[in-house]
């Protein structure tokens, strides 16, 4: 959750020193986006395992368009390479944080299958 969270604080710092055309179309989307995957991540915390999952999926899924859309956003000049790169390691470091959780969640989940559906 803190690198969640110290990531919007960098993203906050750039969203608004971004050019206006930007910050009011992109830039809020990716902001709606941060704060959608804080408030996944928060709820997954502090749900039963069997029930985490399709919020840390939905959370990669998340993060997934938001760095797409910051892409998108250099790609326009609108942010500097710099700060592309900072938030961006950042971005990929929680998508790894992510996808380790989903994966573990999973593990979980098939082995409480298996032994469901082994015969006693």
């Amino acid at each position: 959750m803190e690198k969640i969270k110290s990531a919007y604080i960098v993203w906050h710092g750039y969203h608004v020193i971004l050019p206006q055309v930007n910050r009011y179309t992109l830039g809020n989307k990716i902001d709606k986006l941060f704060i959608e995957i804080i408030e996944l991540v928060s709820t997954a915390i502090f749900l039963n395992k069997s029930e985490k999952t399709p919020y840390v999926r939905t959370s990669i899924r998340k993060l997934d368009t938001l760095k797409i859309l910051l892409m998108v956003l250099w790609e326009t000049k609108s942010i500097t390479n710099k700060k592309y790169i900072v938030i961006s390691e950042s971005l990929d470091e929680i998508g790894r944080i992510l996808g380790g959780w989903y994966g573990k969640l999973e593990k979980t989940l098939d082995r409480t299958r298996d032994k469901e559906n082994s015969p006693s």
